[in-house]
């Protein structure tokens, strides 16, 4: 039976929402956990890899699975979400697309055309740069893929620029685990900051999303 993260780091059993998702995955299966969860994070943008990260290094530093497990599981994670993501910009293209994303809840047609417009000006630094980009690391296969860029040359790509990222959120993670002693006594607000920070985050996202949303049907009964 894997070890979990409550016996070696007290309290996270509070932790809620995306968070407490992802815990309860890692927990459940080990390191393929956090490859769904980082997978999940790909698909719906909203679901910040930053705060799943570190969580998969402080599940690592309680013996959960080992910190080469959590980078490469994780990073074996992204590349999977971003192919599946880069295979639907292959299949659909940028008109499909564009007119299913302006029927979404919270996405916009102007997201594709933005990132597609982006991927033909910068090409392949795009896959690997915008790795470390909110939001924009996960929409930039999509254009790879209506551009039809070369398969092997993506997932080396996405592979690469998402093992970075994830080392350094992961390595976050499990230093903290390590030096739990440090920082225990101030867990509990420690525990209630990062959890508001992602609800700020989140919130902040869709309200933003929402008002433009709102704002361009303004524009549109108006006829400007």
């Amino acid at each position: 039976m894997l070890p979990t993260i409550l016996q070696s780091v007290p309290d996270t059993s509070e932790l809620t929402g995306v968070a407490g998702w992802a815990v309860g995955l890692m927990e459940a299966v080990g390191a393929p956990g956090a490859a769904i969860a980082i997978a999940a994070e790909n698909l719906f943008p909203p679901i910040p890899s930053e705060v799943i990260l570190p969580l998969a290094g402080l599940t690592a530093s309680a013996g959960g699975f080992t910190l080469v497990e959590a980078i490469i599981w994780t990073t074996a994670g992204s590349v999977v979400g971003a192919l599946l993501l880069y295979t639907l910009g292959r299949i659909l293209g940028h008109e499909r697309l564009s007119r299913i994303a302006a029927k979404m809840p919270l996405v916009r047609a102007s997201d594709i055309d933005k990132t597609t417009a982006w991927f033909a000006k910068h090409g392949w630094k795009t896959v690997l740069f915008g790795r470390f980009l909110p939001i924009f690391r996960s929409l930039i296969s999509i254009p790879a893929g209506i551009e039809r860029m070369p398969v092997l040359l993506f997932l080396g790509l996405t592979a690469v620029g998402s093992a970075i990222w994830n080392t350094i959120f992961i390595m976050l993670g499990f230093t903290l685990g390590q030096n739990w002693h440090v920082i225990e006594p101030y867990m509990d607000w420690l525990q209630w900051l990062v959890i508001a920070a992602v609800v700020v985050v989140i919130a902040w996202w869709v309200t933003r999303r929402m008002l433009l949303n709102r704002r361009e049907g303004k524009h549109l009964f108006h006829g400007e």
